[in-house]
């Protein structure tokens, strides 16, 4: 499954650390940000828990930007 995310974020820089936080959690098949359009593309390991997955992706993206917001 694959969903789409608008996201902020202040730089290039720190949507690359969000997107390296990301693709290190269980769920996630592969996870891209592109800063400019301010979307994270994510696509999901197959039954995972998307709610669940995600909310743990915004915590893990929080500790490397505290500022990022993703609208899930």
């Amino acid at each position: 499954m694959k969903k789409s995310y608008k996201i902020e974020v202040d730089c290039a820089n720190c949507a690359n650390k969000m997107e390296s936080a990301a693709n290190s959690i269980d769920g996630i098949k592969n996870a891209s940000v592109n800063f400019m359009a301010l979307k994270m593309n994510v696509e999901f390991e197959e039954n995972a828990d998307v709610k669940a997955v995600m909310k743990e992706v915004l915590k893990k993206c929080r500790k490397v930007e505290p500022d990022c917001e993703i609208y899930i």
